[in-house]
């Protein structure tokens, strides 16, 4: 037989346990096809050699917003990295306004009031926009601001009655008048008043984010949420936007995409007078192929931390009497999770404060024991504030904690202020998910964090934040323990242990290339470590230089 590949002079780390090293790896129509000594005598159409390389499994991001990070692209960037004042702020949102269209939404994203200081300004938005409608999305999606034209394009109109917003709120100042800023459920209704993005940039803004994360050795991601305008997706195609990513060759991350729980609904009768609860078609969880899949269905159950909208059992320490809430009636969401369980589902449930991640267990619980299934997996996105007392709880029900490591770095100084001692030593944890017995995925949440794997990797071991505070010491992981993270966990989260997370006969021929060996490197040199190559299905789909054919 003859391959379509061999890989030579690497040095491999397979994380296969019956073959941990190997210097040559065989490809063959996408898999693993052998190592060294099972390639002698073996031919190839192309050898590549990578000059001595440290090689690892393709880093697989089970929690990665491609869509939005794509989009994101296309509009202000506001994020820390590039605005560090207000000032700064309003001038790039002015900058940007005025090449605009007089009627065209001003829309910027990233910007975190914990590193600004305060949240954006109304009136100040107003002075800016240039007569424009102008939203502002925070870092983490959950809150927004938007100026009197945006408050105006959204219904909300001064003089009336307070704006209630069921799961959401609209901030006013002390006189009662909306001061611009947007939590939770009435972002969503901003959203919908910008309206979705054109089908085709929003296949270009999927095709960009995937450049993107292919250079930063990704070679799968899970998007959490599709079909929806706003938080979770654009619009009802949004499934198509990824095929035709994928058909026009714009796709180079595998992707899993995870619909809005809100698309599921009653349909039938399918036999007799019984209905099915799902999508169109019975579709469900599993449906797709190597290169796009529907995973498991997005339920959005509380908020962010940063946005003091996570639903928390203890005020958050620096806004009292304020501990967060339910984004959607209680009630009504764990009964659609049993209804998704039911019906083949994998379930993954946002849940941020200690409360959700209780109600989430319960409804787990109450589902297994009504509709009892072998091995269902669901998952519990973020699981951010986990009490001691709820880890054996999670391990018990079977559930995946899928907590976001980069999150200590970049808003981990923001989470001290919210939370205290000792809940901010519960925050995003990680070795104690190991020691309960449970399997944690690696994730970034991007493009709320950055988005790449290494310094994903270097967060979950070193814990740091960007102050320099040591945040939740005994969470560290080892740098062994990282990448399994990143890679098999991954992989175990999305159900696809057998063909994704290490390298071994039959498996995705998935890898990346590096420039040090991150198992060997001093632990505080992680995030310095640079992609030299990520291979994909046995193609190279990035290249800084690491890969010379023979």
């Amino acid at each position: 037989m003859r391959l379509d590949t061999i890989y030579t002079n690497a040095r491999v780390t397979t994380l296969d346990r019956s073959r941990p090293t190997a210097r040559r790896i065989g490809v063959f129509a996408g898999r693993v096809a052998g190592f060294d000594e099972e390639l002698e005598g073996v031919s190839a159409s192309r050898i590549v050699d990578l000059g001595g390389a440290p090689v690892v499994p393709g880093f697989n991001d089970a929690h990665y917003h491609l869509s939005a990070f794509g989009v994101r692209m296309l509009q202000v960037d506001l994020r820390a990295e590039t605005v560090s004042t207000l000032d700064e702020l309003y001038r790039r949102v002015a900058e940007h306004a005025a090449q605009l269209p007089p009627d065209s939404w001003v829309i910027g994203a990233g910007y975190d009031q914990n590193k600004l200081g305060a949240h954006p300004d109304r009136d100040r938005l107003d002075q800016v926009s240039g007569g424009r409608p102008a939203f502002l999305q925070h870092c983490s999606g959950h809150l927004g601001v938007v100026n009197s034209m945006g408050l105006a394009r959204m219904g909300i109109v001064e003089g009336r009655a307070p704006v209630e917003i069921e799961g959401g709120t609209v901030y006013t100042d002390a006189g009662g008048r909306p001061n611009g800023l947007l939590a939770e459920r009435a972002v969503e209704v901003a959203y919908e008043s910008v309206g979705p993005a054109p089908f085709e940039r929003f296949v270009e803004a999927i095709g960009r984010a995937s450049r993107a994360a292919v250079a930063s050795g990704l070679t799968s991601v899970t998007e959490p949420g599709i079909g929806t305008v706003g938080m979770l997706g654009n619009n009802c195609a949004d499934l198509a936007a990824f095929a035709q990513a994928r058909d026009r060759g714009l796709l180079h991350v595998r992707t899993n995409v995870m619909p809005a729980a809100e698309l599921l609904r009653e349909i039938g009768p399918f036999e007799a007078e019984r209905q099915w609860f799902g999508l169109d078609l019975g579709l469900s969880s599993g449906f797709g192929d190597e290169w796009l899949k529907v995973s498991a269905v997005k339920f959005m159950v509380d908020g962010s931390l940063i946005g003091r909208t996570a639903n928390m059992s203890v005020p958050y320490a620096d806004t009292p009497g304020r501990s967060g809430y339910f984004r959607e009636d209680p009630e009504i969401v764990v009964n659609q999770i049993i209804q998704a369980h039911r019906f083949g589902w994998q379930i993954a449930a946002h849940a941020v404060g200690d409360v959700t991640i209780d109600f989430v267990i319960d409804a787990y619980e109450r589902a297994q024991h009504l509709y009892p299934r072998r091995d269902p997996r669901h998952r519990i996105e973020h699981c951010a504030v986990t009490r001691p007392d709820q880890l054996p709880r999670i391990a018990a029900v079977g559930a995946i904690p899928v907590p976001q490591g980069r999150f200590i770095h970049e808003l981990g100084d923001g989470f001290i202020r919210a939370l205290g001692s000792p809940r901010s030593e519960w925050c995003f944890r990680a070795r104690s998910f190991l020691e309960a017995g449970l399997r944690v995925p690696g994730s970034s949440d991007c493009p709320v964090a950055l988005g790449d794997p290494l310094l994903g990797i270097h967060s979950l071991v070193n814990r740091q934040t960007a102050s320099g505070r040591l945040l939740g010491a005994e969470e560290t992981l080892t740098p062994l323990q990282a990448l399994h993270a990143f890679t098999t966990g991954s992989a175990f989260a999305a159900r696809e242990e057998t063909i994704k997370g290490t390298l071994s006969h039959g498996k995705l021929a998935d890898f990346v290339v590096l420039s040090d060996d991150l198992l060997q490197v001093s632990p505080d040199r992680l995030s310095s470590l640079t992609i030299g190559a990520t291979v994909v299905g046995g193609q190279v789909r990035y290249d800084a230089g690491a890969v010379r054919s023979m």
